[in-house]
């Protein structure tokens, strides 16, 4: 399955209200933000990999992990806020189980979880 676009961030104005405005949590592969928004009716998604993470192949892969990742535990996310995942350049270096279980933490940590998985 994959993810709708619906769910995707695609304004440079959003990314940088939650960058500004929202809380984030740093963790040793990447960093998570997310900002709370009673007005949206699901949560919006967006990935940051620059440069320094590596070449378009490296950047590529790890968007797919992180969208696989999403789209495993999304179904108990909360649904009224953005959420920014953001590749530091160790990520390469990481296993898919090792990314999904940096993930998990930040986001449990943010409180982004409706239910106890």
């Amino acid at each position: 399955m994959r993810l709708p676009r619906k769910f995707s961030m695609n304004h440079r104005a959003e990314f940088a209200r939650v960058r500004e405005l929202g809380e984030s949590r740093p963790g040793r592969y990447l960093v998570v933000s997310t900002l709370p928004a009673a007005e949206l009716e699901h949560f919006k998604l967006g990935l940051i990999t620059t440069k320094k993470v590596g070449k378009a192949h490296q950047r590529n892969y790890l968007r797919r992990v992180f969208r696989s990742i999403i789209q495993k535990h999304g179904e108990s996310l909360r649904e009224d806020c953005y959420i920014v995942t953001i590749a530091r350049w160790r990520a390469t270096e990481a296993s898919y189980e090792e990314l999904e279980r940096e993930w998990l933490k930040l986001t449990r940590k943010l409180g982004l979880f409706t239910s106890v998985e």
